[in-house]
């Protein structure tokens, strides 16, 4: 978050101030202190707990808060567990602005459709379409949001960002939105706070699950560093080469509208596409200068390798073919098997892309560096032949609007002298 562009600071700040505007409370409205304190050491206490042990966020005390308290009283309740948590000072005013503005919003059409007084009288099945209502606008500013900083920080398109992250977090904000508003109504009851608290037992067998997703989650990502940094090191031209094609692999899949998860695989494909060069000598991967024939028929054999190392890692899906299919051509003389046109995967079609236009752009030991627009006319005029037109102008189109920013290269500083042979074919990959 320390490295986000100076716009989406801006963006951060003015949520910041939009949350002060909110806390801000009615003249006619009492606020009800003790409820607002507890819940808030409630929130602070459960959100430490669900962080250090589970790596995620507890809404159902927000929404309890929401369902409980006046508007600027429950974005109050976010506050001081968001500003306590770990991070930079920027990320805790963004986690403490985005909450409490989605509080806010909930607790608004909540007390709008009189639900705080279907909440203490225990009046169901009527209480949960207030509830629901306020859920719903919990879970579309908290998205909105979110998809506001990542178009900013992570240039990618705001509807786009916020379909993906709206789709994925509703079913998940519902059910802690239930177990709000049990808690809510228990908290009216005469045992008061202490029953409701009960709610937050079953609510720690989903911290469980959850969390042990995460666990998995990361032993993937670092399963695939483990498989990078190898092939950086053996290769060091192309040192951050694999991180930039995931990086491009993902921007193809989100301008054509891939699903979020589809995406993931996607980056993961290009991130792992060049993997079987672990499998060949480093003494090819390294020399300067074009290769032989026969030294060519040596490299063209990665993709089998690369496909070999990760055939058996279930979770990469559709990655596994793109390693291995990633060299194929339209016009099928590409490399292992010469398929032709549709018979390539996408996935590698996507990858084979993104490889091409990071190849090109990134200083090599027999070539130098392309521009940018000079790259993307190749790939256009590849395209047909060597390349899908389709990922080939979702690249183009995404460039154009958001720019390409490639890391510098552990080739760069060493760049061939005036004269140096270079490949022989445009965008000639190895």
């Amino acid at each position: 978050m320390e490295g986000i562009p100076a716009r989406a600071r801006v963006y951060v700040a003015c949520a910041a101030l939009g949350a002060l505007l909110c806390l801000l409370p009615l003249p006619t409205i009492r606020t009800p202190w003790w409820a607002l304190a507890l819940l808030a050491a409630l929130y602070a206490g459960c959100e430490q707990i669900a962080r250090r042990r589970f790596a995620g966020t507890f809404y159902p005390v927000l929404l309890a808060g929401a369902f409980l308290l006046p508007p600027h009283a429950a974005a109050l309740v976010a506050i001081p567990g968001a500003l306590l948590s770990q991070g930079a000072l920027v990320r805790r005013t963004w986690r403490a602005a985005r909450l409490a503005l989605a509080v806010w919003a909930a607790a608004r059409v909540h007390w709008a459709l009189d639900g705080r007084d279907a909440v203490v009288a225990a009046d169901f099945p009527y209480a949960l379409l207030p509830a629901w209502a306020a859920v719903l606008a919990f879970c579309l500013v908290l998205t909105l949001l979110d998809g506001g900083i990542l178009a900013l920080a992570d240039r990618v398109p705001v509807r786009r960002a916020w379909r993906g992250l709206f789709l994925r977090s509703l079913a998940p904000v519902a059910v802690h939105g239930l177990a709000g508003l049990m808690m809510a109504v228990l908290w009216r009851s005469p045992y008061g706070p202490v029953a409701a608290l009960l709610v937050l037992l079953p609510m720690c067998v989903s911290w469980w699950v959850f969390a042990q997703y995460h666990r998995e989650r990361a032993a993937h990502q670092a399963t695939i560093r483990a498989l990078v940094q190898a092939v950086d090191i053996k290769d060091g031209y192309t040192r951050g080469h694999s991180e930039r094609v995931g990086q491009a692999s993902m921007m193809i899949a989100r301008e054509l509208g891939m699903d979020a998860e589809r995406v993931e695989v996607l980056r993961f494909a290009g991130i792992l596409h060049d993997v079987g060069k672990l499998g060949v000598p480093t003494r090819l991967l390294r020399k300067d200068g074009p290769l032989t024939p026969e030294e060519r028929r040596i490299i063209e054999l990665h993709p089998e390798y690369g496909h070999e190392m990760v055939r058996g890692i279930s979770f990469l899906g559709e990655a596994r073919a793109a390693v291995l299919h990633h060299h194929e051509r339209l016009d099928g003389s590409g490399y292992p098997y010469g398929l032709v046109g549709g018979q390539i995967p996408e996935s590698a079609r996507v990858v084979a892309v993104a490889d091409a236009f990071d190849a090109m752009t990134s200083t090599r030991s027999y070539r130098r560096a392309r521009p940018v627009c000079v790259a993307l006319q190749e790939l256009e005029r590849c395209a047909g032949t060597q390349f899908d037109p389709r990922m080939v102008s979702a690249l183009v189109r995404v460039i154009e609007r958001w720019g390409w920013r490639p890391e510098v290269t552990a080739g760069e500083g060493r760049v061939p002298a005036p004269g140096a042979p270079v490949a022989s074919r445009p965008g000639a990959r190895r």
